[in-house]
């Protein structure tokens, strides 16, 4: 790495806003010991992250369980973390050098058919929650079913409550239908938070065109993750995600571009994980191991590439937080 590029991107990361907006830690409430593994993002110069707490078929019990477990955690260790509830937190975390915490769900199984519970959720600090994890849900389809019925009567419910109480939206792993009528019934914006292009590498669960463009026309922004199945041939890293970043800030603007990297903490709980999917669905290719993601730790790279296409300090902001600040201060309440 250029010297001259290395101090331009650590200068540009230690003096604005950076936000991760999807990790993955241990979804195990009786045990601890991975949640220490936060700091590496503080370490390597973020200082907001959302981090998952249930995913896919887990119920409302697991998700509660797990959003106690980690709020103790956090709430015990105020020197170091800061559990986000407000946008005006964000601020609180530069000014203290505390790593922000806020919380994300990955499909609404976690309310099951009970509305009142997205209230619930965003009271305990989750702040986003996308529609349907791969597969369809009461209220509506994954990315892996191969026959859409779209957004359900109660899907447009949910989409309604999660707006009026001021948890964003979320289409990422969300069927392409579903995903259209979620953003043209939404009123506030819809986020893809972990998704990358379709037109530079044809995963399913990467969003083509059309969808990126209904992103920006409400708002909304998406995230670019870091796990390489999603991101080009295999063992894909900073380069390809750069080349993702590119992408979507020239498709539909650089204000509606910015990080999601997916990082899981535990390889060994995805590679069993990854090893159960397999064998549920021994012809889909994006269960092949190994699997491997851009890492917290680099950051600096990412930044590097940025200036290295020219891309403004200003502009650099805006992917590394300063969109996700815009939406958290347009829908959190």
């Amino acid at each position: 790495m250029n010297a001259e590029i290395q101090e331009a991107a650590s200068r540009l990361i230690s003096s604005h806003l950076v936000w991760d907006n999807h990790g993955c830690l241990p979804l195990r409430w009786d045990d601890d010991r991975f949640l220490p593994q936060l700091a590496r993002y503080r370490d390597s110069g973020m200082d907001a992250v959302s981090i998952n707490v249930g995913f896919g078929e887990q119920g409302i019990e697991e998700h509660v369980r797990v959003i106690a477990a980690f709020r103790h955690w956090l709430l015990s260790r105020p020197e170091d973390y800061l559990l986000i509830q407000t946008a005006g937190d964000v601020t609180l975390v530069r000014e203290s050098g505390r790593l922000g915490v806020c919380f994300d769900i990955e499909g609404t199984r976690a309310i099951g058919d009970q509305l009142s519970l997205i209230q619930l959720y965003y009271d305990l600090g989750v702040r986003w929650m996308l529609m349907a994890y791969n597969h369809r849900n009461l209220v509506g389809d994954g990315v892996h079913d191969p026959e859409e019925q779209g957004l359900t009567p109660f899907g447009a419910q949910v989409v309604a409550e999660m707006e009026r109480v001021g948890m964003v939206v979320c289409c990422s792993h969300t069927g392409p239908r579903t995903a259209r009528e979620v953003m043209e019934r939404a009123t506030r914006p819809v986020i893809f938070s972990h998704s990358n292009a379709k037109a530079l590498w044809p995963n399913r669960r990467n969003i083509d065109d059309e969808l990126m463009d209904a992103c920006a026309a409400t708002g909304g922004v998406v995230g670019i993750n870091g796990l390489d199945q999603f991101l080009g041939p295999r063992g894909s890293s900073v380069e390809a995600m750069i080349r993702h970043i590119d992408y979507v800030a020239q498709r539909i603007g650089v204000d509606h571009v910015g990080i999601g990297l997916d990082y899981v903490f535990d390889m060994q709980e995805l590679v069993e994980w990854t090893r159960e999917m397999h064998r549920k669905h021994p012809d889909n290719p994006d269960w092949e191991e190994p699997m491997k993601f851009v890492a917290p730790e680099q950051l600096q790279e990412i930044v590097a590439g940025l200036l290295r296409m020219k891309y403004s300090e200003e502009d650099i902001t805006r992917i590394l937080g300063g969109n996700h600040l815009r939406i958290a201060q347009q829908v959190w309440k």
